[in-house]
C-alpha cells in the first residue's frame, strides 16, 4: 500500500509540475510592443498579431508607434516594451554601430524570436532614362547620399560591392531623408536611391517621364554575392514578385532582408517566448492576410542561420517543430560569443562617458574592429 502511495504522489507531484510548466508557458494577458509608424506595413502586420493573440488569448497587445529607429528602441532598452517588430536596426544594436556608438546606448544584448521574409525586394531603384541596366553601369553615376541616413547608405554600400565598387566610384548627391533621395532622381539630380519594390517611392518614379528600373543581382553570380555578404551578412537572395516595374510572372532576382524583425532582450522571460512563438506559428492563418506584407512570417520562412542569436525560448519552440539543428547550435553559439566580445570590448572602454558623440564613435570604431579581429570575428563595418 505504501509503495502504491508513493506512486500516486509522485504521478500527482509530476502532473502538478507539468501544468505549473504550462501555466508558466502561457502566452501573457497584457504585452506592449513596439512597431513603425501607423502608417507602416509592420505597424499593421504587428496589430493584426496582436488581434490574433486577443481572439485566442485574451491578450491585451499595445502597440507602441515609433517614428525613427531611436523611438522603437529606447523602450525596449529601458524595458517599456517586452517586444520590438524592428528593421535593420536590431541589427545595428547588436553590433553597437551607427545611432547605438552612443554613451546612452551601446551594443544591445538582443534576441530573435522570428522574422517576415517576405517576396519583396530591397534595391538601388534607378532613373531608366540613366541606362543603368547592371550594378557595374553604376560606376561613374551619381547616387542619393542620405545625409543622417546611415542604415540606407550603408545599404548602397552592399549594392556597390557586388560589382567590386565603392562610394568612391560614383557621384555622392547629399540629400535630406529618404523622400529626398527620391526627389533628387525626379529632379534630374540623383540617378539612384535605396529603396523597397513596394515603397510609394520607386511607384512615383515609374510615372515620372524619367522612368524606373531595377538593377539586378544575379544569383549564379557566386563573387558578386560574397562581396554583397561580406559587406552586409544580413542579406538572402529573393526572386522578388511584388512592387513597381516588378513583374510576379518573371521574378527579378534581388535581395532582400526581414521586415519586420521581432526581439526582445536576451533576459526577457523564455516562457514567454516560446508562448508567443507558438502562438504565432500555430495561428498563422488568423494574420496572414489581415495586413499586407503579413504572409512572410510563416513556418518555411524561418532562418534558423542568419545574422542574430535566436532567444532561448523561440529556440526551444524552433526545436520542437524540427527547425532546429546542430548547425543551427553552432551558428548560435558564434553569435552570442560574438556579441559577449562586443559588449565586454565596450563596457572595457576607457573615458566614453567624457568623450563628444563623434569623438566617441571613431574611439569606439577602433575598439570594437580590434576586439572583433582578435577573437577571430569579421567587424564587418570597418
Amino acid at each position: 500500500m505504501q509503495s502504491m502511495k508513493s506512486v500516486l504522489v509522485a504521478g500527482i507531484a509530476g502532473a502538478a509540475f507539468v501544468l505549473a510548466g504550462a501555466a508558466q508557458a502561457e502566452v501573457p494577458k497584457k504585452t506592449s510592443w513596439t512597431a513603425y509608424g501607423t502608417t507602416s506595413s509592420g505597424y499593421a502586420q504587428t496589430v493584426a498579431i496582436g488581434n490574433m493573440m486577443n481572439k485566442h488569448y485574451d491578450t491585451n497587445m499595445r502597440v507602441i508607434p515609433g517614428k525613427n529607429d531611436i523611438s522603437r528602441m529606447a523602450p525596449l532598452r529601458d524595458n517599456k516594451a517586452g517586444y520590438c517588430a524592428c528593421g535593420i536596426a536590431s541589427y545595428f544594436g547588436q553590433e553597437g554601430v551607427f545611432i547605438f556608438a552612443h554613451k546612452d546606448w551601446g551594443p544591445q544584448p538582443i534576441r530573435l524570436l522570428m522574422t517576415n521574409l517576405g517576396s519583396f525586394g530591397l534595391s538601388l531603384a534607378t532613373a531608366k532614362d540613366a541606362n543603368i541596366k547592371t550594378i557595374a553601369d553604376l560606376k561613374g553615376k551619381r547616387i542619393s547620399w542620405v545625409q543622417g541616413g546611415p542604415a540606407l547608405n550603408w545599404n548602397v554600400s552592399a549594392y556597390l560591392a557586388f560589382a567590386g565598387l565603392t562610394w568612391d566610384d560614383v557621384e555622392k548627391v547629399k540629400v535630406s531623408g529618404f523622400s529626398a533621395s527620391f526627389n533628387a532622381i525626379l529632379n534630374g539630380q540623383s540617378d539612384a536611391a535605396f529603396s523597397s519594390t513596394v515603397s510609394p517611392s520607386p511607384k512615383k518614379l515609374a510615372a515620372s517621364p524619367r522612368g524606373l528600373h531595377w538593377p539586378l543581382l544575379p544569383h549564379n553570380d557566386e563573387a558578386g554575392w560574397k562581396r554583397v555578404m561580406a559587406a552586409a551578412p544580413v542579406y538572402n537572395k529573393v526572386n522578388a514578385t511584388i512592387g513597381s516595374e516588378i513583374d510576379k510572372n518573371n521574378p527579378s532576382q534581388l535581395s532582400n532582408y526581414p521586415y519586420p524583425i521581432l526581439v526582445a532582450n536576451a533576459s526577457r522571460d523564455a516562457d514567454e517566448v516560446y508562448s508567443i512563438v507558438k502562438a504565432m506559428v500555430e495561428h498563422y492563418d488568423d494574420y496572414k492576410n489581415a495586413a499586407k506584407g503579413a504572409l512572410g512570417w510563416k513556418l518555411d520562412a524561418q532562418n534558423m542561420t542568419w545574422a542574430m542569436p535566436y532567444h532561448d525560448g523561440a529556440i526551444r519552440f524552433w526545436k520542437e517543430v524540427g527547425k532546429w539543428n546542430a548547425k543551427a547550435q553552432a551558428h548560435q553559439d558564434k553569435l552570442v560569443e560574438r556579441q559577449t566580445v562586443i559588449k565586454t570590448a565596450w563596457d572595457a572602454m576607457p573615458g566614453k562617458e567624457g568623450l563628444e558623440k563623434d569623438d566617441l564613435k571613431v574611439a569606439w570604431s577602433k575598439i570594437r574592429v580590434a576586439a572583433l579581429t582578435a577573437a577571430g570575428f569579421d567587424p564587418v563595418f570597418k
